[in-house]
């Protein structure tokens, strides 16, 4: 990562009449590092990203992207930046392979087009119309315009929407490769997994504010606590294990045989629950570890009802 910020935004307030989109939100988004927004329908995410995007003004707060301002300073911007929309930005009637070279003429030093073609498995569509393309084939032909320009940074919305599992892998791929070459990456996603597997940092987003903020580790850490499952004989001393574990520890005999510990699992842990089952006779079997996922945290913060 580096020590200076890709994005900057303060108190941001963006309304739609009398509904209020965003609502003074803060975020940080370092630099070459990759940045996942999460957030439930509605929630603001998108207005924030078309927003450091200079697509939108805000009503009250200050966003800077690369330290300036995305509206002020837009043509300073715009050869430093990659961004693909989750919709839009593109000539229906324009073939693919046409629309990424002009799209690469508009850098100093783009990347090949028919390297980053092949990469994202357009060559067998290259003369198509947009408009006839499959949803996956405009999703990748969105996110190779996005970075043939080699940008500094780059915003990318839902980016494997629709892509079957090799496409998105190969995105994935692509992603930690522009980390690997010092770009941030700013990206929103409702698969919790891709942003677990691509984020260094993920800010969840509800009402129009950040209401969590931090690595994956982090924020799955500071959720539910961990759980330790095993199986053993029935009724076992529970006591007796409560005195050998860490304090705030609790264990519980769910069914017959079938046992939980909660609390902070960490190999210590697991090491004092399997000594103690040594001497006392006992094998435990199916034991695993269960840890807080972000997809948990996601549920647990935002709420599990479905929204408009």
């Amino acid at each position: 990562m580096s020590n200076d910020p890709a994005v900057e935004i303060r108190g941001l307030v963006k309304r739609y009449g009398s509904k209020t989109a965003v609502d003074g939100l803060d975020l940080t988004v370092p630099g070459g590092a990759v940045t996942a927004v999460l957030g439930p329908n509605g929630a603001g995410k998108t207005t924030t990203i078309e927003t450091c995007e200079g697509y939108r003004r805000p009503d009250a707060g200050t966003v800077r992207v690369l330290g300036l301002d995305p509206v002020a300073d837009a043509r300073a911007l715009r050869p430093r930046t990659g961004v693909m929309l989750q919709s839009g930005g593109i000539y229906s009637g324009a073939r693919a392979v046409e629309m990424l070279r002009h799209m690469a003429k508009l850098y100093a030093d783009p990347l090949d087009v028919g390297a980053l073609v092949e990469r994202l498995g357009l060559g067998g569509c290259g003369r198509t119309p947009y408009r006839r393309l499959s949803g996956g084939q405009q999703q990748r032909l969105s996110l190779a315009m996005a970075v043939v320009g080699r940008p500094e940074l780059v915003f990318l919305d839902e980016p494997t929407a629709g892509l079957d599992p090799q496409a998105r892998r190969a995105t994935w791929d692509l992603v930690r490769e522009l980390r690997a070459d010092g770009v941030a990456v700013v990206l929103t996603t409702h698969h919790m997994d891709e942003a677990e597997q691509l984020a260094d940092e993920v800010a969840i987003v509800d009402a129009g504010r950040v209401i969590a903020h931090g690595s994956p580790e982090q924020l799955c850490r500071g959720g539910a606590e961990n759980t330790l499952r095993f199986s053993g004989r029935p009724s076992l001393d529970l006591a007796s294990l409560l005195k050998a574990l860490p304090d705030g520890t609790q264990a519980a005999e769910l069914t017959p045989g079938s046992y939980r510990v909660t609390g902070d699992v960490d190999p210590q842990l697991l090491a004092t629950v399997t000594s103690w089952c040594a001497q006392h006779g006992v094998m435990p079997s199916s034991l695993t570890v269960e840890r807080h996922t972000l997809e948990d945290v996601f549920l647990e913060l935002t709420g599990k009802e479905l929204r408009a």
